[in-house]
């Protein structure tokens, strides 16, 4: 699988979000955008991925920087898992991870005794034109939305 670096445009997509409307990345065009993505909605290191994005939308918004998160659930488990945790960004249903293989955050990984396909925890910066700042693949849940302000300077 191909992995996305600085300056490559990023993978079109249209998805359906919490509430089945639509979104596709076009639609941020103009703006920077922060795209992660997250392999299991209501899963303990998710929950805290999500509610640290959450409780710096409003500096990353005053900084430019939409956010929106891509995960292999359904439309009724985004649902779920954003009303929970009070999520206000866009969650979008990756259901049959065709977008998260484009985006090269589909392989291999271990969790415990198993070994399996899924998300590898991903997070992307592009910039208004839909081009690649930063990817940044296998982040850690915990710390890594307060690393990436830093490093963007938010």
């Amino acid at each position: 699988m191909t992995r996305l670096t600085a300056g490559d445009s990023a993978p079109d997509f249209t998805l359906a979000d919490a509430d089945g409307a639509t979104t596709a990345l076009a639609d941020y065009r103009g703006r920077d955008v922060v795209v992660y993505f997250y392999p299991k909605a209501a899963t303990p290191g998710c929950a805290t991925e999500a509610c640290d994005f959450r409780d710096s939308l409003s500096a990353l918004d005053a900084a430019g920087y939409a956010v929106i998160g891509i995960s292999p659930d359904t439309v009724e488990e985004i649902r779920a898992f954003a009303d929970a945790e009070s999520l206000t960004f866009p969650l979008l249903a990756d259901v049959d991870a065709a977008v998260a293989k484009a985006w090269g955050v589909w392989g291999e990984k271990t969790v415990g005794d198993r070994t399996f396909d899924g998300v590898i925890r991903s997070t992307f910066v592009l910039d208004g034109d839909g081009v690649v700042c930063r990817a940044e693949y296998g982040v850690d849940a915990e710390g890594h939305v307060a690393r990436l302000r830093a490093e963007l300077g938010v």
